[in-house]
Order: C-alpha cells, then structure tokens, then sequence
C-alpha cells in the first residue's frame, strides 16, 4: 500500500446489499473504487451493530484494493489481532474509544496494519497533535458515528487545521460522512484526500446495475478533483 495524496473513493458497504457482499465489492472496484471501506459497529460505543471478524474475514478474499476497516467499538486492544488475521490493510479506531490512544496505534502497526485514528465532530483536531508519527490516517467524522446516510456536519476547518499539521509526513486525511458531489469539494480543498462514502455511491445501483455505482463514484471524484485544482 504505496503513499500518495490523488483522492481516493473509499464506497462504505454499510449501504450495500447485505446479502450480495461479495458481488457488491467486485462491482465497486470494477466500476472505479480506490479502498472498500467497512463500518464495524459494536452497539455500545455507537448505536448499532454491524460487522465483526468473522465477517470482515470473509469480505478479505473479495477485496482486490484497500480494505480499510473501521472501528466503531469500545474497547479496542482486545480485538486488534483478529482484525489483522481478518485481513484489514487498514484499521482505524476512534480517540474517544478508550484512554490510551498512543498504545492501540502501536499495537495496530505491530501487528502490520496502517493505523487509523478518527474524531468524532466534537473532538478538536488538537486531539491528534502528538499522535501523527504513529498513525496513517486521519478519519474526520463528518457526521456522528453510528448510522449511514445521516446529514453532513461543515467540518472543513477542522480538514484545513489538520493538513497544516501534518505538513509532509505521509498521513491521509479521510472524510467520514454526508460525502457526495455536493460536500467533496468542499473537503478536497481543505485537504482531505480519501473521500468515504454510502448512499452516494451505491444509490440507484445494483449488482445487475453496477454502471450507475461508478457514475456515482466518478462523480463525486470529478468534483472533489475540480475544487483541489482549482485551490
């Protein structure tokens, strides 16, 4: 997994066919999908329950990308080698999760994962400031962590204050919520650089109908590319 700051389409399958995952991730990535972004939620730290190893495992022989999975859980340590065995390329736990953040970051890359950490939006991007060197992705929520499809929440100062601190090392920056042709460019200005997204990307598809989810994803890429450039 090489480094680089092209925006990147991270489709979230919390908004795909449940009962087609397999089918649902070759059509993302055929039809343009940069990572596969998986939403695990654990009914305590968030208000609902989703994935866990098992099925992250059996996601992993689907994915040809980047599988970037995202906790929503807490605790965190507990759970960080299933996660690797599972097969995540990247594994991304919030700050708010537990009381030693610095820790779970270097047990996550011990066990040869990027490491992710995310804020929820009432955590100030300070929160991070001495954890850069640990971690390889920053996930901004754009919305409260828990369901799908939720309203996007302006977090582009926090996105603009983060890239001015991270500066040259070789961290994304990841929107998490409300993403679609609307917000991406206001996102991709400020310096994000992995775009997730749901509903916008997996909206009006199907498995029978994959070319609407890579007009959805181009979509969103176009304009988030448009507002970088023109920045």
């Amino acid at each position: 997994m090489s480094f680089d700051r092209a925006i990147k389409i991270a489709p979230s399958i919390l908004s795909a066919d449940f009962a087609n995952f397999g089918q649902e991730i070759r059509a993302i990535e055929a039809q343009g999908a940069d990572w596969v972004h998986v939403d695990v939620m654990d009914g305590h730290f968030v208000p609902n329950l989703t994935f866990g190893p098992p099925a992250v495992k059996a996601f992993r022989p689907h994915v040809k990308t980047v599988m970037d999975v995202h906790l929503m859980i807490s605790a965190v340590d507990a759970y960080i080698d299933a996660y690797a065995d599972a097969g995540a390329d990247v594994l991304t736990a919030h700050i708010e999760a537990g009381p030693h953040i610095h820790r779970t970051l270097q047990a996550i890359r011990a066990a040869g994962m990027k490491a992710g950490v995310a804020l929820n939006p009432g955590t100030p991007s300070e929160a991070v400031a001495h954890l850069l060197d640990l971690t390889d992705v920053v996930c901004v929520m754009t919305v409260n962590p828990g369901f799908g499809g939720q309203k996007f929440i302006d977090m582009t100062g926090k996105v603009r204050a983060l890239r001015t601190m991270i500066g040259d090392r070789p961290v994304h920056i990841e929107i998490d919520g409300g993403v679609d042709p609307t917000t991406a460019p206001l996102l991709a200005a400020a310096g994000a650089d992995v775009l997730v997204a749901g509903s916008a990307v997996f909206r009006g598809g199907s498995v029978d109908n994959p070319g609407v989810y890579g007009d959805n994803i181009q979509a969103i890429r176009a304009a988030a590319e448009g507002a970088r450039n023109a920045a």
